[in-house]
């Protein structure tokens, strides 16, 4: 399954101005993946940049058979002191998710790592959203280059 499996991650905050072009550059991604087999698709559930690639998803599952939207979440309470209107789009996410993982109860110092870790370990593709050099983004770039899979990075590709 991991030969079929594709993850997201990205930053949090986006310009508003750009979230409609990534949001297209998602969608010729996700169909061009999906056309070479890739049909799993895993998402961390965090704001910005996985909201929209899980909500494209979710959008591209009507006319593509088989793909699923797969959620790996870092612990129950992710969405702790989130603004409501935030909570309540993760929420209609997560039910419109396929499957939903969460790799800790509680959160936990390191609970993000394991949850990026998870995504990765389990995918051959990663596509991600990255423009600066530090933060759970760029480790998770790091950690997927040394395991090996194709790293597509749409904030260079665009």
């Amino acid at each position: 399954m991991r030969n079929e499996t594709c993850c997201f991650t990205g930053h949090r905050q986006l310009p508003p101005k750009e979230r409609a072009e990534i949001g297209t550059m998602l969608e010729r991604v996700i169909t061009a993946l999906y056309q070479k087999g890739i049909r799993y698709y895993g998402a961390g559930g965090a704001l910005g940049f996985d909201a929209i690639a899980a909500q494209t998803v979710i959008r591209l599952r009507k006319s593509c058979p088989g793909m699923k939207l797969i959620l790996v979440l870092p612990c129950l309470t992710q969405t702790r002191g989130w603004p409501a209107v935030d909570v309540a789009e993760y929420e209609r996410i997560k039910g419109l998710a396929d499957k939903v993982v969460y790799t800790s109860q509680a959160y936990t110092a390191g609970c993000m790592h394991k949850r990026n870790r998870h995504l990765v370990d389990n995918s051959s593709v990663y596509v991600c959203y990255l423009t600066q050099d530090s933060g759970g983004t760029a480790y998770t770039v790091r950690y997927a280059r040394n395991r090996g899979l194709e790293v597509i990075n749409l904030a260079v590709s665009g």
